[in-house]
């Protein structure tokens, strides 16, 4: 009973070592680095690394996951005070400034919010919890999905990831998407 316990501790350790070392890694050498440097510097062999974390992606998502949840609070945190349509426009911008913390990010963010840590699960949510609120006001065509505003946060994501003013570039280009996709109800007024 003992070495169970033990070997469920040591596990523990493994994983907050190899969580520890991925972001330090990542944000050093940006998310694309060799896993193998992940788990040289956790000091522990690759394939504790890959039981732990079967794919670069579950790795990224768990590295990443309180930011998400963090992000993902201050946003509905922040719901009252914004109408719709600018609170879906400050989670688009955030969500880009989140995903450029780690250079590389942005080519797989998709799939690492898919993986479902509960930071993850809670952008997912707060994304759609948005959308669905921009949609019911009227103000964003119906046939947007979740996935879409993924897609297009990629795109910025990459877009900015290496520019010199990021903020501006970034505002400017949601801008572009948020009118891309506002309902034609909510053109014909401006």
């Amino acid at each position: 009973m003992s070495e169970q316990i033990s070997l469920r501790a040591d596990a523990q350790r493994n994983r907050e070592r190899i969580l520890a070392a991925a972001e330090d890694v990542f944000l050093e050498k940006g998310a694309n680095v060799s896993l193998d440097d992940v788990a040289k510097r956790a000091g522990v062999g690759i394939g504790t690394l890959y039981r732990r974390f079967p794919t670069r992606e579950e790795l990224l998502a768990a590295t990443y996951s309180e930011r998400f949840v963090t992000f993902a609070a201050a946003s509905c945190a922040r719901d009252c005070e914004l109408d719709p349509l600018s609170a879906l426009r400050a989670f688009l911008e955030e969500l880009v400034q989140h995903t450029n913390v780690y250079r590389g990010l942005a080519a797989s963010l998709g799939t690492v919010l898919a993986v479902g840590t509960p930071g993850c699960a809670a952008t997912s949510q707060e994304g759609n919890r948005l959308l669905d609120r921009v949609q019911k006001a009227g103000v964003v065509r119906a046939d947007i999905s979740f996935d879409d505003i993924v897609c297009v946060v990629t795109a910025i994501s990459l877009a900015t990831e290496s520019h010199a003013s990021p903020k501006a570039r970034i505002a400017h280009l949601v801008d572009v998407f948020i009118n891309g996709i506002a309902s034609r109800q909510r053109l014909s007024r401006q």
